[in-house]
């Protein structure tokens, strides 16, 4: 079942993605990243959080790691599917390991966008679930809150009572129903290739 559901979410990203390369040059299917290119790419989407959701930096000094997806392609034609790579880093940047989320939805959907995930983890129990599963399915295991502008306003580090804090941001192209709930998460061993020379 887990292999027809990867399959599912690759195929529509493929097809979904072809189809909207034309009309959107900001949606369009990765190769995947060396450790280097998720490690600066990381860097800058967490600093791209900080600027457009400055709340999310007033978790830090509570979090014992922050999760980061630079770019989540996410597309759908009636089935849908996400997927992207991304960093485990400590609160000092330090990065911890590397991890790709995918989904999949079924139901009346079309559309592709990218964008980004963070997940801010408070607990040592949230990440040793998060570390000894196989693959972690969002919704099972620690409680994971997804920040909206409602919780954003009464969210202190004294009321971060939750396992983890999720912010979706930097939106690019059009889709409805955006959500982390039923996205699994798993282990990667990317290539530690090196960074691209900025010019």
């Amino acid at each position: 079942m887990k292999c027809v559901v990867s399959g599912l979410v690759l195929v529509c990203l493929m097809l979904v993605t072809a189809g909207c390369e034309s009309s959107s040059s900001d949606v369009k299917l990765p190769r995947r990243s060396t450790q280097a290119e998720l490690n600066q790419s990381a860097a800058t989407a967490l600093q791209e959080l900080y600027r457009s959701m400055p709340i999310s930096k007033t978790l830090v000094p509570k979090a014992k790691a922050i999760l980061i997806f630079p770019r989540v392609y996410k597309a759908g034609f009636i089935i849908g599917g996400q997927s992207g790579d991304g960093v485990a880093l400590s609160p000092t940047g330090v990065p911890l390991g590397y991890f790709n989320i995918s989904a999949a939805s079924y139901g009346l959907q079309i559309g592709a966008q990218g964008l980004s995930y963070a997940l801010f983890f408070m607990s040592d129990e949230a990440i040793a679930y998060a570390r000894n599963s196989k693959g972690w399915e969002i919704g099972v295991g620690p409680s994971v809150v997804l920040v909206d502008e409602g919780i954003a306003k009464t969210l202190t580090t004294t009321t971060a009572k939750k396992d983890v804090y999720a912010f979706i941001y930097g939106q690019k192209g059009l889709m409805a129903g955006i959500g982390i709930q039923g996205s699994k998460i798993t282990r990667i061993n990317p290539e530690a290739g090196s960074a691209p020379v900025v010019k």
